[in-house]
């Protein structure tokens, strides 16, 4: 199966760890590494002059707890917390980690999508390596 997968996820609220973790270790081999890997988007700067840097840095000290929580459950599971422009950060992070599956969720697809993409469509497209899409 895989030994090395990655599981984007965009986290929030309501974001759920546990389909692509469970679909994860169901396709992982005996002692695979498993990382939950949340990308901020670089904020534009006109935008980031408006928002207090107190919550900025309270908002990534709660995603690295939640992240870290969700990782505890996880044999072999890890966090990585990265910056930069979703798909390609995830698509950058695979070719540079030797990443053999991804696993990650997707929204069911609107307009938007048809003119910009998703981020799930991105990595489909980009990565050297399986992608297992969760609705």
């Amino acid at each position: 199966m895989y030994s090395n997968i990655l599981v984007p996820v965009a986290a929030s609220d309501k974001t759920d760890f546990e389909t692509p973790v469970r679909i994860a270790q169901s396709l992982a081999d005996e002692g695979a590494k498993i990382t939950l890997v949340h990308v901020f988007e670089t904020l534009p700067a006109f935008v980031a002059q408006q928002v207090p840097s107190d919550i900025l840095e309270a908002n990534r000290k709660e995603t690295r707890a939640n992240m870290d929580a969700a990782a505890a459950a996880v044999p072999g599971g890890q966090v990585a917390l990265l910056e930069g422009s979703p798909g390609r950060t995830i698509t950058d992070y695979v070719s540079d980690h030797g990443v053999d599956l991804v696993v990650m969720a997707s929204h069911r697809p609107g307009m938007g999508d048809i003119l910009w993409g998703s981020t799930a469509g991105f990595v489909v497209r980009h990565v050297p390596c399986a992608v297992h899409v969760v609705r």
